[in-house]
């Protein structure tokens, strides 16, 4: 069985998605060697009810089978999917590869179960980790029963950010990653996987509407009208690179014909996409970061 990665989307980020398999393809030395697919939350009926609440760092907050991001808990149901075999990573839609995922698949995993990173500002594997990249060994994940822990969820027996960074894992059995492995809204040439993560400044959405749920913050949250009223709409990258390199590859998976012109304005009618995005489809072709062919293949 071949390693896989597993890109979880829903379908408003859905172009990210078929953009980020294109590179994981593109950028590595050795694409036959691991396989890529696509996963939607729409495809886990139990993800699109509605009437569900849960827990959010101890705060009551309804589940939106509509949100930005629900397909978070997807990323959960990967080593089932797979059999609970091989190695996979597991990515969120709006991460592009820059260096060769090949390299994660052929790293000594210490018999871990789970790589990742800290998230950004921490270090050590008691700080907040951040799920939205990992590295599995499916086969001692064998626990993770996605059905199981979603009642949980729902039930408030467990809370959404104890589940979703690792809180509920023994530590003994995650690695931790290099920073340059997500790469949060962070673009160097030491960078493997560039995050997209700061959903406000998205490069695909520029300008549209605001159509994600603001964090909970307690008392916090009488300000939250006061903040969509002030910026309704997603802003510019403050990184042109990123913009630059995210329709990059977006023009060459068109060329390659992993993405179609059709699909692309499909996505700007549905409003998941910025409508200046054939202008910039144009723009940026062969703006790669680096500015670079395709890497070499093996021989």
């Amino acid at each position: 069985m071949k390693p896989t990665v597993v890109i979880h989307t829903n379908d408003k980020q859905m172009l990210g998605a078929l953009v980020s398999a294109h590179s994981f393809r593109r950028t590595s030395r050795v694409p036959d060697a691991f396989d890529v697919r696509i996963v939607r939350a729409g495809d886990f009926p139990e993800l699109q009810e509605r009437g569900h609440s849960l827990l959010r760092g101890g705060h009551v907050r309804e589940w939106d089978p509509d949100d930005l991001q629900s397909f978070t808990p997807v990323r959960y149901a990967i080593p089932g999917m797979l059999g609970y075999k091989g190695l996979a990573v597991v990515t969120d839609p709006d991460v592009f590869a820059v260096g060769d995922v090949a390299e994660l698949f052929s790293r000594d995993l210490q018999g871990k179960a789970i790589w990742c990173t800290p998230r950004p500002g921490y270090s050590k594997i008691t700080d907040p980790l951040a799920t939205s990249v990992m590295l599995l060994d499916c086969a001692k994940l064998k626990h993770w029963d996605f059905a199981a822990r979603l009642k949980k969820l729902w039930a408030h027996q467990i809370d959404y950010l104890d589940w979703i960074n690792l809180r509920l894992e023994d530590l003994g059995t995650i690695g931790l990653l290099e920073p340059e492995w997500n790469d949060f809204d962070h673009l160097t040439p030491a960078t493997k996987l560039l995050h997209n993560t700061k959903r406000r400044t998205q490069p695909w959405k520029t300008g549209l509407p605001i159509d994600f749920t603001f964090k909970e913050r307690g008392l916090l949250n009488f300000a939250l009208p006061i903040v969509r009223k002030l910026a309704p709409n997603y802003t510019r990258h403050p990184d042109q690179r990123q913009e630059a390199y995210f329709y990059a590859l977006l023009a060459d998976a068109i060329d390659a014909g992993a993405v179609t012109r059709e699909q692309v304005r499909k996505e700007v009618e549905l409003g998941h996409v910025r409508p200046d995005s054939e202008a910039l489809i144009e723009r940026y072709r062969g703006q790669l970061w680096p500015a670079q062919a395709a890497a070499p293949r093996a021989a």
